[in-house]
C-alpha cells in the first residue's frame, strides 16, 4: 500500500446551507433579523451571558472530517467569553467513549456535544445524561431514541446519496448511455449513515432506470479506499460511473485508480474535502463532482449548546426555544460552482 498524504483541515466555523444559518442565529444585529416582537432581538444572544461549561467527545482525529469537526467545535468555543470547552477522549471504540462520557456526566457540565462512534452503541449514555439533567446535542451520528437527546444535528444522509445519484444519472443520459455499469465505494457499513446514503443513492439511480453493478465498503480512511478500490477495479474490468462515499478515502480511491490506469468513467465524492475540490477544479482525474457533508454542524452544536444552557432560543425563530432537529442540506460541487465552495472545504 502506497504512503498517502494526510490534508489539512478547516478551522473555524466556516458553514455550507443549514450550518450557515445556525451560526448566524446566535447573532442578533438588527439587520439580521426580519422578526421584531421578541425579547431576543435586543442582542441578548450575541452578547456574554451566564457561563455554560460544555462538554465534548469526538472519535480520536485520525480522518480530515472527523479533524474538522473536533477544530471547528474548539474555534467556536473559543469564541464565546462565556463558553467553557471541556475535551475528553473518545478512545478506541464504542465502550471507551461510553466510560469517558460516564465521567464527564459525573463533572455536571451544563450540555455536552457528542459524536459517538456509534450512534445505537452510545445511546445508553445519551439517556444516562439526559436523565441526569443534562441536556446533550447529538451529533451526525444519530441515536435511536429521541429521549438521548436535547438537539440532533445531522448531514442529510439519504439526501447526499440522492445528490449523488442524480448527478450520475443526468450525466449519463446526456452521454446517451442506457444500460451503465455504476461502482459504489461506502464507508462503515453498519453505520446507519452509510446506509442512509446507499439508500437514497439506489432511490436516486432508480429513476432512470439504473441500478449498482458491485458495491465495496471501505472504512471512511485513505488506505481502506484504495483497497476497496482495487477490489472494486478488479470485479469490473469496465465502469461507466463511480460513487466514493468518502473524500478522505477517496484519496486512496484516485491512487488506486490511477495505478491501475483506468480512465473510462467518472466518479463523484462526498463530504466536500477540499483536496476533492482542488481536484474537480483541475480537471485532470476522474473525479468530477463530491457532494457536500459539512463538518460545520459542530459549530453550529457548540452555539446552539450555549444558547440551550443559558435557556434561550434562536432569534430569528418565532419558536422560544431551539429545535430538536437540524438536517445540514447536500449540495453537488462540480467544476462550475468549485470556486464559490473552495474556501469551505476542510
Amino acid at each position: 500500500m502506497t504512503n498517502l498524504p494526510r490534508r489539512r483541515v478547516l478551522f473555524g466555523g466556516a458553514a455550507i446551507s443549514a450550518g450557515a444559518l445556525l451560526t448566524a442565529c446566535t447573532s442578533n444585529n438588527s439587520s439580521d433579523n426580519t422578526q421584531t416582537n421578541s425579547s431576543d432581538q435586543t442582542g441578548a444572544n450575541a452578547a456574554a451571558g451566564t457561563k455554560v461549561v460544555i462538554g465534548f467527545s469526538a472519535p480520536a482525529a485520525d480522518h480530515g472530517w472527523i479533524a474538522a469537526i473536533t477544530n471547528n467545535a474548539k474555534a467556536q468555543a473559543a469564541a464565546y467569553s462565556d463558553v467553557e470547552l471541556r475535551s475528553v477522549e473518545a478512545g478506541a471504540d464504542a465502550a471507551a467513549q461510553r466510560a469517558a462520557i460516564s465521567t464527564l456526566i459525573g463533572q455536571k457540565p451544563n450540555v455536552i456535544v457528542l459524536l459517538p462512534h456509534d450512534g445505537k452503541e452510545l445511546n445508553a449514555v445519551g439517556l444516562q445524561a439526559m436523565q441526569g439533567g443534562i441536556p446533550v446535542v447529538n451529533l451526525d451520528r444519530a441515536f435511536p431514541d429521541a429521549k438521548a437527546y436535547r438537539l440532533q444535528i445531522k448531514g442529510d444522509n439519504y439526501g447526499m446519496g440522492v445528490a449523488a445519484g442524480t448527478y450520475i444519472g443526468d450525466q449519463l443520459k446526456a452521454k446517451g448511455v442506457s444500460n451503465p455499469i455504476i461502482g459504489e465505494i461506502p464507508g462503515i457499513d453498519s453505520l446507519e449513515l452509510t446506509q442512509e446514503r446507499t439508500a437514497g443513492f439506489n432511490a436516486a439511480l432508480l429513476t432512470f432506470g439504473f441500478k449498482v453493478a458491485n458495491r465495496r465498503p471501505a472504512e471512511f480512511t485513505a488506505d481502506s479506499g484504495q483497497k476497496a478500490a482495487s477490489d472494486l477495479l478488479q470485479a469490473l474490468p469496465k465502469m461507466d460511473a463511480l460513487w466514493n462515499h468518502d473524500d478522505d478515502q477517496g484519496i486512496g480511491v484516485l491512487a488506486a485508480i490511477d495505478q491501475a490506469g483506468r480512465k473510462e468513467f467518472f466518479m463523484v465524492g462526498g463530504a466536500g474535502s477540499k483536496a476533492a475540490i482542488d481536484a474537480i477544479t483541475a480537471d485532470k482525474t476522474v473525479l468530477k463532482a463530491t457532494v457536500t457533508y459539512s463538518p460545520s454542524m459542530a459549530s453550529s452544536a457548540i452555539s446552539l449548546a450555549r444558547l440551550i444552557g443559558q435557556g434561550k432560543g434562536m432569534s430569528d425563530l418565532v419558536e422560544l426555544q431551539v429545535p430538536k432537529e437540524i438536517t445540514l442540506a447536500s449540495e453537488t460541487i462540480t467544476k462550475e460552482n468549485a470556486a464559490k465552495y473552495a474556501k469551505l472545504g476542510f
